[in-house]
């Protein structure tokens, strides 16, 4: 057995506890006619939740239904997933992996140096502030090769990993790094980011988008107001104490998509609170999560301002990745300064990117961006399609957003509304799942 490289904070009672209660993963394709059944039971820690559920998002698997609970010690989940395609899962290779990582998630795995510089980047948003940023970045003879780019409430943060161009080497270069910091600070600046632009550079990988929610919680988005606002789609989120069990319940109805358990457990983790009991449920378009959450020093949400600040910051661990405008997906040949030839095109006809996923497959750009106008509203299909004549009707292309839509849903199986539930009803159901599945042995 390969011996493992344990945590300095670990004491040796703590590393048998975690030898003893390795985690145990089963999947499983028989109970469920519509969905694969993987179940993690293992000690519990902090974290540990998260972590679990980052393998499966990390596959762009699609969570349908969760439950989960914590006894003492001990920690059980149950996920109900399949892949994009809404089917169960069948390749080989994938199950093993969720077998391995769901097995090792005890062992504080670490990501090492993937060779390449990771730049940090947070400030207010505004129409062209990335064709700056790439611009910047080319200037200097760097070459992207990954990044990510959330906007929020106005605000902007950005993960780019990028390499020399010259040596396809990682920067090292105390002052070429000092100069990067300093030129790109000075665009998000721009007129009137005095105090809240802020870049930094390291040599650490972290998960992007783990880090991107942190980069945001500690900007505190959730505190700035929106330019614009669509009503239809603001997530509901509810906070309340049961007392008898010293446990706050946090309900959450919003529409369902891609990552969303995914985003609220980071967020969750990231205030320090721990989850012991969750009901996850899809129905139709709609998602519908309730927690049953304490503080990591075991004490519920105790005041008002604290429970309102749960509240907006949920609300902002959804909206950060909600897919505002149109998605244009750019498939081109890879070179130097082509991200900051594409986004001045953007900024130059009036379009506002809104997120940005980009990334390298063997020497060509795969990119993803959604972009809307300079004031937020759909942008002009006419518009869009003179962009793509300027960057090239082939590499350019509109994709559709997907829809999310599971029509045999039993009616039976509606979860309970959200906005008019009482808490002793709350309690119940999940009381019920948990009886049902026989992860406790009493709540009283």
């Amino acid at each position: 057995m390969v011996e493992m490289d344990w945590p300095s904070s670990l004491n040796e009672y703590d590393k048998l506890v975690i030898r003893m209660n390795t985690p145990r993963v089963v999947i499983d394709n028989a109970v469920c006619p519509t969905a694969t059944l993987v179940t993690v039971d293992s000690a519990r820690r902090h974290g540990i939740l998260l972590e679990a559920v980052q393998v499966l998002t990390d596959l762009n698997l699609s969570i349908k239904k969760a439950y989960i609970s914590s006894d003492g010690r001990w920690f059980m989940d149950v996920f109900h997933v399949t892949d994009q395609n809404g089917n169960k899962l069948t390749d080989e290779s994938v199950i093993r992996y969720i077998e391995q990582s769901m097995g090792s998630i005890h062992y504080g795995r670490t990501n090492g140096n993937n060779g390449l510089t990771a730049l940090e980047l947070t400030g207010t948003d505004r129409v062209g502030l990335l064709s700056e940023v790439f611009a910047v970045l080319a200037d200097l003879q760097c070459n992207v090769v990954e990044a990510k780019v959330w906007t929020h409430n106005g605000r902007i943060a950005s993960l780019i990993y990028v390499k020399d161009c010259d040596s396809g080497c990682p920067i090292e270069d105390s002052q070429k790094i000092d100069r990067i910091e300093a030129l790109l600070r000075n665009v998000l600046k721009g007129d009137n980011d005095i105090r809240s632009a802020k870049t930094s550079v390291s040599m650490a990988v972290t998960h992007t988008e783990r880090r991107l929610h942190q980069m945001m919680f500690a900007d505190r988005d959730y505190e700035w107001k929106p330019i614009l606002k669509c009503s239809d789609d603001c997530p509901i989120v509810t906070v309340q104490n049961w007392i008898e069990r010293g446990y706050s319940v946090v309900n959450v109805q919003c529409k369902d998509r891609s990552k969303l358990l995914f985003d609220i457990v980071c967020t969750m983790t990231d205030m320090e609170y721990v989850v012991f009991h969750a009901t996850i449920n899809t129905a139709g378009d709609r998602a519908y999560l309730e927690f049953y959450i304490r503080h990591t020093d075991g004490t519920p949400i105790s005041s008002e301002p604290e429970r309102q600040r749960v509240i907006q910051c949920l609300q902002a661990s959804i909206e950060r990745r909600a897919s505002e405008g149109v998605r244009l997906e750019l498939s081109a040949e890879d070179r130097p300064g082509l991200l900051a030839d594409v986004t001045r095109t953007f900024r130059e006809n009036g379009l506002n990117v809104t997120r940005a996923d980009i990334s390298t497959e063997r020497e060509m750009a795969v990119n993803e961006f959604y972009v809307t106008d300079a004031i937020g509203n759909t942008a002009d299909s006419k518009l869009i399609e003179a962009v793509r004549q300027k960057i090239g009707l082939s590499n350019l292309k509109v994709k559709e957003l997907p829809m999310i839509c599971h029509k045999n849903v039993e009616s039976e199986e509606q979860p309970v509304g959200v906005g008019g539930a009482v808490l002793l009803s709350l309690g119940s159901l999940v009381r019920r799942n948990l009886y049902n599945l026989g992860w406790i042995r009493s709540y009283s």
